[in-house]
């Protein structure tokens, strides 16, 4: 069996969001240590590289990377996109090794010394529209995965498959018009982005929304993945999977109302992992994306890596 990678940066710790903000450096401090333990020693930690202007125009018009990228702030201080995203001196770097992450996973994958890949990288990315930065997020990540899966690859059909609590706008505006790019999510609905109505279908039933109430709780997400998200991924047969790995949807996490137990975490990934090696020769690609708790967040993070070990 492969071993599986770990692809991060300590630049994506520079991306300062200030004293308050819930998506600041000690989510991804919060993680690495919960995947310190001995049922992790055979875990292939890779530092990421950057990624360039032109890949990152993957997923984003490149006029927009470009204005994005030459963004330059002195310390200390902040530019706002809107009232919940912000810019510092870090955040650049910090993009490019999120997104150099999710490329270098895809890599690894495809090279074929790692069965499965895991980006443990901040900012987040599902919310980052094509033209537009939003919602914590800057590049999307997981969206650019599965776009260079293609473009350097040759795959054709690729699938994002997102289980953290608020929808994945940013990935269903890029994926919406693709025909061969599948988009799955479970997300709480009301609530932010206000987005990911089953009605949202795309081009040729290639989004799969399913919105959920607050308090959901695991049995109603398991339910839910079992009755619609997951008989469509495996209909799709994807050549490769992309999963958005959020666990804001985890009880304890201040940003939003679900009620799910970190086992939750676990099984969805045995899901997802069962489904890719019957249609793709177990390739996955994991990309971190919300979790605001960091208690929950390094437990179920940690959970989550141990099934893509398959352990």
């Amino acid at each position: 069996m492969k071993p599986v990678a770990m692809l991060t940066h300590s630049a994506c710790l520079a991306h300062d969001t200030g004293p308050f903000h819930p998506e600041n450096a000690a989510r991804l401090q919060a993680v690495w240590q919960g995947l310190e333990g001995e049922q992790f020693a055979a875990l292939l930690r890779e530092r990421a590289r950057p990624a360039t202007d032109e890949e990152m125009a993957l997923a984003h018009p490149a006029r927009y990377v470009q204005a994005l990228m030459a963004t330059v702030l002195n310390p200390g201080t902040h530019k706002y996109v809107d009232g919940d995203t912000l810019m510092s001196a870090g955040t650049t770097e910090a993009v490019r090794c999120q997104a150099g992450a999710a490329i270098g996973a895809v890599d690894a994958v495809m090279e074929g010394w790692a069965g499965a890949a895991f980006a443990a990288v901040r900012p987040p990315g599902h919310h980052a529209e094509r033209n537009r930065s939003m919602g914590f997020c800057f590049v999307n990540g997981a969206a650019l995965a599965a776009l260079h899966a293609r473009a350097r690859w040759g795959l054709r059909r690729v699938a994002v498959v997102d289980f953290d609590v608020h929808h994945g706008n940013g990935t269903q505006d890029i994926a919406f018009q693709d025909a061969d790019f599948l988009y799955v999510s479970s997300h709480q609905s009301p609530c932010f982005p206000g987005t990911g109505f089953a009605s949202e279908q795309g081009v040729a039933d290639n989004i799969v929304n399913m919105p959920l109430p607050p308090g959901t709780d695991g049995p109603a997400f398991r339910a839910a993945w079992l009755g619609t998200g997951l008989p469509a991924l495996r209909a799709f047969a994807p050549d490769l999977i992309v999963i958005s790995a959020g666990f804001d949807a985890h009880r304890a996490d201040p940003l939003a109302d679900f009620r799910l137990e970190t086992a939750d975490f676990g099984w969805i990934t045995d899901q997802i992992m069962a489904i890719a090696d019957a249609c793709c020769g177990g390739r996955v690609v994991s990309i971190l994306e919300g979790g605001y708790d960091p208690d929950a967040l390094a437990g179920s993070a940690a959970l989550h890596v141990q099934r893509l070990m398959r352990q």
